[in-house]
């Protein structure tokens, strides 16, 4: 899974595989992609053209984002790119094995509100493994491309009673240039990485720039966010996680991962609001640690106000109520159309310290009726 699918869902238009005829208000673009580890044609890689703007904060929010210049190479690693429109752009061609552009990015800024001068911060992290390139109408640009072996954590995940552990996820977490760590990947569905471990325990994570990493394996639930991590290093907490140093092209093996079967407990739950004990319509409940509020586990509240956290490891949290709020009729109200009006009714965040040492059932938390009430956006 490269860049692209994260692109698509910010941006109009996503690539296909049809052919398009040549355009005389258009260029073409044409070249030959090679592994720079071997000598030999890439071979059915991936080549997309970016528009030049994409990476530019002051022009990316008004820049015609077209997504539709790409091609895949031939068993002679060639490729030819038709009708592209004039204009600058960035290149770059993704195949298994090799660097991964996108494995490289910190991409949660790209959720902010303004995404399309957060994508161009981003994206600003990437360019220099990017190839310049100028298209002009009526003209064919040579564009040659060489692709870099990528870096690879392989290992084992298994249970403590040493079965293999069978289509677990993963999370990779990278250090950034200010220490900071990013979740690597985009993923779908939930999930930040596509990866699974196999039928006998085994993985492999390929296309990686070189950097230091933390990996952990994810139960499967709903999700990564509601989904325990098993560190590399036998913790559940990011914080005792070993880190792997990763150089350019290296495949680390031996990153085995242990998950214990014993220790993990069920936290269920209700959230209500004020004397008549309705559910909120929406909130997010989370689990933090106590002694450093590091995120555990976090989901969405239920349509019918309740919660559940599976394996939960026994120790001691603060359980953490935000963004409750119901969507309300307003007697009398109408807007210029004629049709009733609706307001937001926000409700006061909430915590309690929550000590697990067994399955709990019943975590019940009621939040103050005191709210902020504000019109619903159209």
């Amino acid at each position: 899974m490269g860049l692209l699918p994260v692109l698509c869902l910010l941006l109009t238009g996503c690539p296909d595989d049809l052919p398009r005829k040549p355009d005389p208000a258009k260029g073409t673009v044409s070249g030959i992609a090679l592994c720079s580890d071997t000598g030999k044609p890439a071979r059915f890689a991936q080549v997309q053209l970016l528009p030049a703007a994409m990476f530019d904060q002051h022009t990316a929010k008004n820049a015609e984002m077209d997504l539709d210049e790409s091609a895949t190479t031939g068993l002679d690693g060639r490729f030819t790119i038709e009708a592209v429109p004039p204009g600058d752009y960035l290149a770059y061609a993704t195949l298994d094995g090799y660097l991964d552009p996108e494995r490289g990015l910190d991409l949660s800024r790209v959720k902010r509100e303004d995404a399309d001068l957060d994508l161009a911060a981003t994206l600003s992290q990437w360019r220099g493994r990017l190839i310049p390139i100028t298209v002009s109408a009526q003209r064919t640009t040579n564009l040659p491309l060489e692709l870099e072996r990528g870096a690879a954590l392989e290992g084992t995940v298994s249970y403590d009673d040493s079965s293999p552990a069978i289509g677990l996820r993963f999370q990779i977490l990278r250090k950034d240039s200010k220490n900071a760590w990013f979740t690597v990947g985009s993923g779908s569905g939930g999930w930040s990485l596509e990866e699974k471990s196999d039928s006998r325990g085994h993985f492999h994570i390929g296309n990686l720039p070189a950097g230091s990493y933390k990996i952990s394996s994810l139960l499967p639930l709903r999700g990564e966010e509601r989904s325990p991590h098993i560190w590399l290093g036998g913790g559940l907490r990011v914080k005792s996680a070993e880190v792997v140093k990763l150089s350019a092209g290296e495949t680390r093996a031996g990153v085995d991962i242990v998950i214990p079967l014993s220790g993990l407990h069920n936290v269920a739950g209700a959230v209500t609001v004020g004397a008549d004990g309705h559910s909120p319509a929406q909130a997010t409940v989370s689990l933090l640690y106590a002694d450093d509020h590091e995120l555990a586990r976090s989901m969405p509240l239920r349509k019918d106000g309740s919660f559940a956290f599976d394996y939960v490891p026994q120790g001691e949290y603060l359980l953490r109520i935000t963004g409750a709020q119901d969507a309300i009729k307003t007697a009398g109200a109408s807007n210029t159309a004629g049709t009733e009006q609706a307001q937001i009714r926000r409700y006061q965040d909430k915590e309690m310290p929550l000590a697990v040492q067994s399955d709990m059932a019943d975590v019940n938390l009621s939040l103050a009726e005191n709210a902020e009430s504000q019109p619903a956006k159209p």
